[in-house]
């Protein structure tokens, strides 16, 4: 499949690096250098992956992420944030608008590159729906893999597409403990070589949605130095 990378980055020799670098990995490449310039391309063409600065002029990085999943045509478009903020805030405020990942500068080429490719797989090999249960519930939620639906007492939860798939991999070991790595693994693929921090922003985003308390949990609980495990019961 060939794939059409958008990067928004407002530094000139920044996004000139991407550009070349990306396309030395074998994609096509289109820089826009503001959020305003990104939305005004996205009216007529879509991409397989878009590389998001945070800070950007005029309309920041997680407005324009705002913008990009709440319309219908580019939702399923996978955006990875580039941010140089160590800040956690910015970091979960992106992953809970629907950001694949985020990748803290400086970063390196071979890390890039693994995180271009684990995005895209996830539109090459789709999960098939045929071979998973249906439906799957535990104590107050339902999740429904087929239409990815949540509800929790009843009322309808909003998930991003990572929190999902976290969610339903826990569900369905009810009750068993998941290591980090398969959940790594599982949702970000087997050459993921991000922060594993960003597997703990997932699980507090996910908490927070389902009303969840670490330290007294309903439904997720930590095991240190293991990984989490699905409370369904």
């Amino acid at each position: 499949m060939n794939h059409l990378i958008f990067v928004t980055e407002d530094e000139d020799n920044i996004r000139e690096l991407l550009r070349c670098t990306i396309e030395s990995f074998g994609y096509a490449v289109e820089c826009f250098e503001t959020a305003e310039d990104l939305l005004e391309r996205l009216k007529t063409t879509v991409p397989s992956l878009i590389l998001l600065d945070i800070m950007l002029p005029g309309m920041d990085g997680l407005e324009a992420l705002k913008k990009i999943k709440k319309n219908p045509a580019s939702a399923a478009v996978q955006v990875l944030l580039l941010t140089a903020k160590s800040s956690e805030v910015d970091k979960v405020r992106g992953l809970d608008l629907g950001a694949e990942d985020y990748i803290t500068k400086p970063f390196g080429v071979l890390e890039l590159n693994a995180r271009i490719r684990t995005a895209l797989r996830r539109l090459e090999s789709p999960t098939s729906a045929a071979v998973e249960q249906e439906v799957l519930r535990g104590k107050d939620i339902t999740l429904d893999v087929q239409n990815r639906e949540i509800t929790l007492d009843g009322a309808p939860v909003e998930l991003t597409l990572k929190e999902f798939d976290l969610l339903k991999i826990l569900m369905t070991n009810n009750n068993r403990v998941v290591e980090r790595e398969e959940l790594l693994n599982s949702i970000w693929g087997y050459d993921y070589v991000g922060e594993t921090r960003t597997l703990d922003m997932h699980i507090k985003t996910l908490r927070a949605k389902l009303a969840d308390n670490a330290e007294s949990p309903r439904f997720i609980k930590t095991v240190r130095g293991i990984g989490y495990k699905f409370i369904g019961n």
